[in-house]
């Protein structure tokens, strides 16, 4: 199995599970734009809007480049790609051990299985 650095997954994972970092990144995925371009859609504070691209810069999602004392942001793909690689090892995983209860399931007569009674539906 592939091994991952947990504290960089953790810190892709804690970034992407706000919806406003995710709509920057979504929107840095067009081009590069300043701060300034990123609030615009959030009718937040540009200070609120500088602490969402703090965290996505600790989680190395994005890159900062200065021009004199003009920010500029663009994507950087790397840590969504790492974190796509280790949910498809568990995809695969997880594939294959209902793929063995399916074949499992498939060759046992109905008195072998285990009946498991059905709950009642909440009203």
């Amino acid at each position: 199995m592939v091994k991952y650095k947990t504290d960089e997954l953790d810190r892709t994972f804690s970034a992407l599970s706000d919806p406003t970092r995710r709509a920057i990144l979504a929107r840095l995925a067009e081009g590069e734009a300043q701060v300034t371009e990123l609030a615009r859609p959030f009718g937040m504070s540009l200070p609120a809007v500088s602490k969402h691209l703090k965290v996505l810069e600790r989680a190395n999602l994005i890159l900062r480049h200065k021009e004199g004392r003009i920010h500029r942001f663009t994507v950087n793909p790397e840590p969504v790609n790492t974190a796509k690689t280790w949910i498809e090892t568990y995809q695969r995983f997880w594939e294959q051990q209902l793929d063995s209860l399916g074949s499992y399931l498939e060759v046992t007569t109905p008195k072998e299985q285990t009946h498991v009674p059905r709950r009642k539906p909440r009203k």
